[in-house]
């Protein structure tokens, strides 16, 4: 077979490219749909379980084409059912991945990138640096991985939701997170509502600009702190986009962007105080918004600590109080380093990363996360 490199990627093509691509190549457009469902609708994992193809167009396929979709290679499940997963790429690169079932909803947080550029000093993954951006079919095919492992448990739709806020930072990679998105919301694919499609970012004001104008998935901002000052220190995108520019950029979205999702990690010591929440009501004043109060998920290494519990508490009552709709996001999967900021691995093939969880002993409740 050819250097894969000199092939294309069919995986990480859209519905629409994908008929193209088999029309450049003499075949009916309609091929392109067919293949399109069984990557991205029936998780196929090669071109020889698409039997509604030709066996001599299925032949022909692998010397004009290869597929993106990154593989299982280990997977864990906490007491609470989180399950984290991990993906190994085709060229021995590794991310991770997290499911967490509910009683009404079936979340999977994927990454976009093998580590991240970002630096936000909190974030285990941001400790790894950046080795490269996902193509759209490693981004896509870390649902159909999990879909296809799930529906092998009698799952008959095992994700109900997507967000886009495991390792890396979406909108740095945002070409093929936006192919990704238009790959999850297809009706000849996974079929997922924009509403149940969430991209997060650290802030990247042009990114999201062009973001909102391109995608049609709900947009978080990872806000975290309330003055500068404090942003500074804990996220370095604030000095290329400060607050200011920042909320500016969020106050014009188009309508159908218009409400945004606010993520803040509350830092112990650090962005946690009542006078902290004060500042976040004042900055928020006025904006139709959502605001994610997540506890910090300690790592080791980083030197931060989860929040008391009481002043969690306070915190989130005061922005109810001041009418903020409020949401305070429970830590899933803790015991294995799965929780927000905790996704981390070798770059390279090896051991897997994280933030040195353990296996509970037989005897030991779970933790509580």
């Amino acid at each position: 077979m050819s250097d894969s490199s000199a092939l294309s990627d069919l995986s990480s093509l859209t519905r629409p490219e994908l008929e193209r691509w088999f029309a450049r190549q003499g075949e009916k457009p309609f091929r392109g749909r067919q293949v399109f469902r069984w990557l991205h609708a029936r998780n196929a994992a090669s071109f020889e379980e698409m039997t509604d193809l030709s066996r001599a167009l299925r032949a022909r396929l692998p010397e004009l084409a290869w597929l993106s979709a990154p593989a299982i290679l280990e997977e864990r499940q906490a007491g609470d059912g989180t399950r984290k997963y991990r993906f190994g790429l085709r060229d021995g690169l590794q991310v991770e991945g997290v499911y967490m079932p509910e009683e009404r909803r079936r979340t999977l947080c994927v990454s976009t990138q093998v580590g991240c550029a970002q630096g936000c000093r909190f974030c285990a993954t941001g400790t790894m640096g950046l080795t490269r951006s996902l193509s759209a079919g490693e981004i896509a095919g870390q649902l159909e991985a999990v879909s296809r492992r799930l529906a092998a448990e009698g799952l008959a739709r095992p994700v109900t939701n997507v967000v886009f806020m495991g390792m890396g930072e979406p909108l740095a990679n945002l070409e093929a997170v936006a192919a990704a998105v238009d790959i999850l919301l297809d009706d000849f694919g996974p079929k997922l509502s924009r509403r149940h499609v969430t991209v997060s970012t650290v802030g990247l004001v042009p990114q999201m600009e062009e973001f909102v104008h391109r995608v049609p998935a709900k947009l978080a901002v990872s806000l975290n702190a309330s003055s500068d000052e404090v942003r500074d220190s804990i996220m370095p995108v604030n000095r290329r986009y400060p607050l200011a520019e920042l909320m500016r950029c969020c106050r014009n979205l188009p309508e159908q962007h218009a409400r945004v999702t606010f993520e803040y990690v509350l830092l112990g010591g650090v962005n946690d105080s009542l006078a902290d929440a004060r500042a976040l009501v004042a900055l928020l004043a006025g904006f139709p918004c959502k605001i994610n109060l997540i506890p910090y998920n300690p790592c080791p290494g980083l030197p931060y600590e989860r929040p008391e519990e009481r002043r969690v508490v306070e915190f989130g009552d005061l922005l109810a109080e001041r009418q903020l709709s409020v949401f305070v996001r429970k830590s899933r999967g803790v015991e294995l380093g799965a929780a927000c900021g905790q996704l981390l691995t070798q770059a390279r093939r090896g051991t897997p990363g994280g933030c040195a969880p353990r296996s509970p002993r037989p005897d030991e409740p779970p933790s509580p996360g």
